[in-house]
């Protein structure tokens, strides 16, 4: 299958379990590969967040460090 992107950038990116399934899922239902995903979701970042629910998520995911550790 040919490339539709041309990735230029590669980065070593930790996450946590639930988000890499998350983004496997997400890539898979795209028919994505997982960096052309990545890519699509950061590119398109303030049309794809809930604005009213991004700043109260984040400061869970924030106030939560021992959950993301296990």
């Amino acid at each position: 299958m040919p490339k539709r992107l041309r990735l230029t950038r590669r980065s070593p990116v930790a996450m946590t379990e639930d988000g890499y399934r998350r983004l496997k899922r997400f890539a898979s239902d795209s028919q994505l590969e997982e960096g052309e995903a990545l890519s699509f979701l950061f590119e398109n970042f303030n049309s794809v967040i809930n604005e009213d629910t991004f700043g109260q998520r984040l400061k869970m995911f924030q106030n939560e460090p021992l959950d993301r550790t296990r």
